[in-house]
């Protein structure tokens, strides 16, 4: 279905949107069982699975910045 015709409708579109979201949360996936994490948990680690705090961050920030 050429996509002028698919948005002279409404209803078309709404489906065809709905597909696409459908897809999506297919592809990636839903998992409700998984609590969100807060954005300023203690829970912070790099990638070496140690725990990383806001003066480490500090010091990143002046190395990238050349400071």
């Amino acid at each position: 279905m050429p996509y002028a015709k698919l948005f002279r409708s409404r209803w078309a579109a709404l489906l065809w949107a709905g597909g696409i979201l459908w897809s999506a949360a297919e592809f990636v996936g839903v998992s409700p069982g998984k609590p969100a994490v807060a954005a300023n948990a203690t829970t912070e680690t790099d990638a070496t699975g140690a725990s990383v705090n806001g003066d480490d961050l500090a010091i990143l920030a002046n190395v990238i910045n050349g400071k």
